[in-house]
């Protein structure tokens, strides 16, 4: 379905058919009577051609009005628009799966989605709010739907989110259509070097969501190393890294609702940080912070080995 009009700010790799913007705009958190006017303004004013979704956001049927109401404009197309959406873990079982993406679909006023993963390796039944972690086998059940997706139209690609090394590898043996796709935490405080290196090498692409710390406190971008880079290059912290994510051959997710800052999120194009700048960030990886940490609202460790 992507069909980008010119092949500017894509990001590719080799043996991979799978072509994504590098700059998306994410929209987890983003509020009921935010979120569509935060999508319209993106795609009309903002540049941005890649809309990542999922339906546990709740917010999926805005996104579509928002979608439908820039396609109408006649400034974007829809072939020229990257969307990705996510399976929820209550959605695993495979009698489940294709209801589940064509009630996304409906919502997105879609007829098909450039790319669609198993949004966490943590399953539930519908309606129970215990949560349990996946097994190898019961996560290639519901990828054996996943790949039937493809075969009947439903998506262009298929991949996962919240894969740790362990489950990217066991998935990979055994996957007939293999996964285009990662979607993982990174930032500066969490670089996951490891993985991120592995689906390079295995022509999986990689899409860094939270990259500026989702808000937390002890955000990267109040980072000293950040504001020196920032200050030294003319940029705001949230460019540089922004930047720093792009040149790491990842796609890259920040989210607002906010449109100075929509705008500021996409200015990414027309510099680089040099050699010297992404060792000085690379020094903030030992801290390992995640932000967005399962242990604190599933009691499980998601990423164990």
């Amino acid at each position: 379905m992507f069909k980008p009009a010119s092949t500017t700010h894509l990001i590719t790799l080799a043996g991979s058919t799978l072509r994504m913007p590098s700059v998306g705009l994410g929209t987890w958190q983003s509020k009921v009577n935010e979120v569509g006017n935060a999508v319209f303004y993106a795609l009309t004013k903002g540049g941005y051609r890649h809309i990542d979704c999922a339906a546990i956001y709740q917010n999926e049927k805005e996104v579509g009005d928002a979608l439908t109401k820039a396609f109408a404009t006649g400034e974007v197309k829809r072939e020229e628009v990257f969307i990705t959406s996510k399976l929820w873990n209550t959605e695993h079982d495979p009698s489940r799966v294709e209801a589940a993406c064509l009630k996304t679909l409906a919502d997105l006023q879609l007829k098909k989605l450039d790319l669609y993963l198993i949004h966490w390796p943590v399953t539930a039944e519908a309606g129970n709010v215990n949560q349990a972690l996946a097994s190898d086998e019961s996560i290639l059940a519901t990828w054996r739907e996943m790949e039937k997706l493809v075969d009947n139209g439903h998506v262009s690609h298929i991949g996962v989110s919240n894969f740790n090394l362990r489950r990217m590898k066991a998935l990979m043996a055994e996957a007939r259509i293999k996964p285009a796709n990662l979607q993982i935490e990174l930032h500066p405080y969490l670089p996951q070097e490891e993985l991120v290196q592995y689906c390079l090498q295995n022509s999986i692409q990689v899409t860094a969501y939270s990259p500026l710390g989702s808000g937390n406190e002890k955000a990267p971008l109040k980072e000293p190393v950040i504001l020196e880079i920032a200050e030294e290059l003319k940029r705001t912290p949230a460019q540089i890294l922004i930047r720093w994510a792009i040149q790491r051959q990842t796609v890259v997710i920040p989210k607002s609702v906010k449109e100075e800052r929509i705008v500021e999120n996409f200015k990414v194009f027309d510099f680089e940080l040099t050699e010297k700048h992404m060792q000085s960030i690379a020094t903030l990886g030992s801290t390992n912070l995640r932000v967005v940490e399962p242990k604190n609202f599933w009691k499980l460790d998601v990423y164990e080995e």
